[in-house]
């Protein structure tokens, strides 16, 4: 049984072209302004979808981290109102769903916390994603995996035994696994590619992908060479921009070429079948001297 599930009306993996997320996060630094335009960039760039980060900042960061003082684009402010800065309101949302339904193109989040979940619910997203930093998040899984919504989970910083037990948690149905590395930016030595296959091996039913961190294209490549029927990098207006994600983000050119080489590879990976070629008749007849 092929491994496949819907976002939308988009089918995804394997035999589908490679569905391609463009991980907005919180690159946007609280701007709609940067959301539209980096919506506009992964439009123009033939991305599938969109995602954003979604945080209850009094549920997600540490009471003793609150009033820790952080320099920001904002002047210098409380580690938690800086976390409020950032967050995007309902008010947000609603035009970024508005501006992604006139653009044809999907958007959903990662949801840090439970009520982000239910916060998030009322736009019905097609779909979630859960951050790597949640996997051993039983609870937040079985969250937005009841919405009855596609959960894609991420693999970074995770034991075997941690992603076996996420899995044994949530089902295989309507269940995707990303393979991750979660250094920002990622050593190319600490990729780790093969995980790809591993993944596959193991789940056979369940479409896996790749959520990278690197900088630079190439190994997103090879993850779809591997066999990564969906693909997802940062991007950012400016990787100098202001912000911890911005360093290991793609910016809005290389997140063209980044879909066009991926198509190219869906080309040129072909089906395996051995033929013989329109093109390479003529070159049989001149240079094959022994049938």
């Amino acid at each position: 049984m092929a491994a496949t599930i819907k976002i939308g009306d988009v089918e995804i993996g394997d035999g589908q072209p490679v569905y391609v997320i463009g991980e907005i996060g919180i690159n946007h630094n609280g701007s709609l302004e940067n959301c539209r335009k980096l919506i506009d960039g992964a439009v123009a760039a033939g991305c599938q979808a969109v995602k954003f980060q979604k945080r209850t900042p009094e549920a997600c960061v540490p009471r003793d981290q609150w009033d820790i003082e952080r320099d920001t684009p904002w002047g210098r402010m409380k580690y938690i109102d800086y976390r409020h800065k950032i967050e995007l309101g309902a008010d947000e949302y609603m035009q970024i769903d508005r501006y992604c339904k006139e653009k044809g193109i999907h958007w959903f989040v990662s949801c840090w916390d439970e009520p982000s979940v239910e916060f998030i619910e009322r736009f019905d997203p097609p779909a979630y994603k859960a951050a790597s930093a949640s996997l051993t998040d039983h609870s937040l899984l079985k969250k937005m995996k009841s919405t009855g919504k596609p959960l894609i989970i991420s693999t970074g910083m995770s034991t075997m035994e941690e992603i076996e037990a996420a899995v044994e948690a949530l089902g295989q149905d309507d269940l995707c696994v990303a393979h991750s590395t979660s250094a920002y930016p990622c050593k190319v030595e600490q990729l780790n590619l093969r995980m790809i296959h591993t993944l596959k091996a193991k789940y056979p039913n369940v479409p896996i992908g790749y959520s990278g961190h690197e900088t630079g294209l190439t190994p997103t490549l090879s993850a779809v060479t591997l066999g990564a029927t969906f693909v997802e990098r940062h991007i950012t207006l400016d990787r100098a921009m202001w912000g911890s994600d911005q360093a290991a983000s793609v910016e809005m050119g290389g997140l063209q070429r980044l879909v066009s080489n991926i198509r190219d590879v869906e080309l040129a990976l072909g089906d395996g079948i051995k033929r013989v070629y329109e093109s390479e008749e003529g070159p049989r007849k001149k240079l094959r001297r022994v049938k």
